[in-house]
C-alpha cells in the first residue's frame, strides 16, 4: 500500500474546502521509442481543431552539440514519431546545441516555431521557422534580429488589438532579467520592453496572464525560492516592480494561462531549491492572480524530474499540459474545467 505524504493529505483537504475546478481526463507519453536519449523543454499548440503539435529539444544530453528540435503531430487520436525540425549545424566543422522551442499560432493561423541555438545559454541566439498550412510545411530557419531572442520558454499572447507579447529573458553571470518582446505587425518585427531591470530578484522565463482593462501580470522563475511577479496597467507597454508571490519555486520553469472563463491557471513545482525540487508538479488556480489554490497533482514523487511545463486551452475549452518526464520523454495531460 502506498502511504500518502503529508503534502498530499493537506492538498486533498484544501481541494475539499475550496472546490476542485479542474479535472484530469487523460495522460500519455508523447514519444514512442525516440531516437534521442534525453529530451526537455516541451511546447504545444493547437494547429486546428483536434490537431496539435508538440516540440522539445532532444539529444544525448542538454547542451551537447547533437541536441536538436524535434516535433510530433497529434491527429486522429495518436502522436506521430518525432520529426527533426532544427539543428545547430553552422558549417562542416562547427555545431551547437538547440534549446527551448516555443510554438505559437497567431490570429492569421500562421504557426511560429521559435527556438535558440548556441554553445550555451549566455551566448545563444533566437531562431524561428513559420508555417502557413497549419504545420504541414515550414519555412527555412531564420535568425531573429540582434537583441531579439524570441519567447524564451513560454508562449506569446496576442491581445484583442492584434499586438503580440512574447515573454522573454536574459541570463548573464551577474544577473537574470525578464523582458517582453512586442510585435504590432503579427510577428514581422519586434521591440524589447524591460520588466523591472532594477529588481533585486534573479528572474527568467516569464509567462503572461491577462486581467482585462489593460492589466497584465507576469509570473517568473527565480533563484529566490519563490515565483516572482510584475504587473502592467497599460497592456504591457510598461511594467511595475517585481514582487514575491506566495508560490514556492525551486529555480525551475513554470507556465501560466488565463482561461476563456477568466480563471488563471499555473503549472509549477510546489517546492524550493534542493536535490529533488522537480519531483513534484502541481496545477494551481486563481481568480485574481494573487491568491492561488492547488487544484490538480500531476506528479508527487520523492525522486525524478517532472518540469518545464507548457499549458494551452484548445478550441473546445480543454486544457492541455506538456512537461518533461524524467528527461526521457514528454507527458501530455488533458484537463477540463468543472
Amino acid at each position: 500500500m502506498r502511504v500518502l505524504s503529508i503534502t498530499t493529505i493537506l492538498l486533498c483537504i484544501n481541494l475539499m474546502c475550496f472546490g476542485q475546478e479542474l479535472k484530469k481526463i487523460s495522460e500519455e507519453l508523447i514519444f514512442n521509442s525516440p531516437s534521442f536519449q534525453q529530451c526537455h523543454a516541451s511546447t504545444i499548440v493547437e494547429a486546428s481543431p483536434g490537431v496539435f503539435l508538440s516540440a522539445a529539444f532532444g539529444g544525448t544530453r542538454e547542451g551537447n552539440p547533437d541536441v536538436c528540435i524535434w516535433m510530433s503531430r497529434f491527429e486522429n487520436g495518436t502522436w506521430s514519431q518525432p520529426v527533426l525540425m532544427a539543428d545547430g549545424i553552422q558549417n562542416d566543422t562547427l555545431r551547437y546545441a538547440c534549446w527551448n522551442p516555443v510554438l505559437f499560432k497567431n490570429n492569421k493561423d500562421k504557426i511560429f516555431l521559435f527556438y535558440k541555438v548556441g554553445p550555451g545559454v549566455l551566448p545563444w541566439w533566437g531562431m524561428v521557422r513559420t508555417s502557413d498550412d497549419l504545420g504541414k510545411t515550414w519555412t527555412a530557419p531564420k535568425k531573429l534580429p540582434d537583441g531579439i531572442l524570441g519567447p524564451i520558454k513560454n508562449k506569446p499572447v496576442q491581445m484583442e488589438d492584434g499586438k503580440i507579447l512574447a515573454p522573454s529573458s536574459t541570463e548573464t553571470k551577474e544577473s537574470w532579467k525578464a523582458h517582453i518582446e512586442k510585435s504590432v505587425d503579427n510577428g514581422e518585427t519586434w521591440v524589447n520592453i524591460p520588466i523591472d531591470h532594477n529588481t533585486e530578484f534573479d528572474v527568467i522565463q516569464p509567462s503572461v496572464l491577462i486581467h482585462g482593462d489593460g492589466m497584465l501580470q507576469v509570473l517568473c522563475r527565480s533563484k529566490n525560492n519563490s515565483v516572482i511577479q510584475s504587473f502592467s496597467n497599460d497592456n504591457g507597454n510598461t511594467w511595475g516592480t517585481m514582487t514575491k508571490t506566495s508560490l514556492p519555486n525551486p529555480n525551475s520553469g513554470t507556465d501560466a494561462l488565463t482561461l476563456k472563463s477568466g480563471l488563471h491557471v499555473l503549472v509549477y513545482n510546489p517546492t524550493v531549491q534542493g536535490r529533488n525540487g522537480r519531483a513534484k508538479l502541481n496545477v494551481a488556480i486563481s481568480k485574481d492572480g494573487l491568491n492561488w489554490t492547488d487544484a490538480v497533482i500531476l506528479e508527487n514523487e520523492e525522486k525524478g524530474e517532472y518540469s518545464y511545463p507548457a499549458i494551452i486551452q484548445d478550441s473546445k475549452g480543454k486544457i492541455h499540459i506538456t512537461y518533461t518526464y524524467n528527461r526521457v520523454n514528454v507527458k501530455h495531460v488533458i484537463l477540463e474545467a468543472l
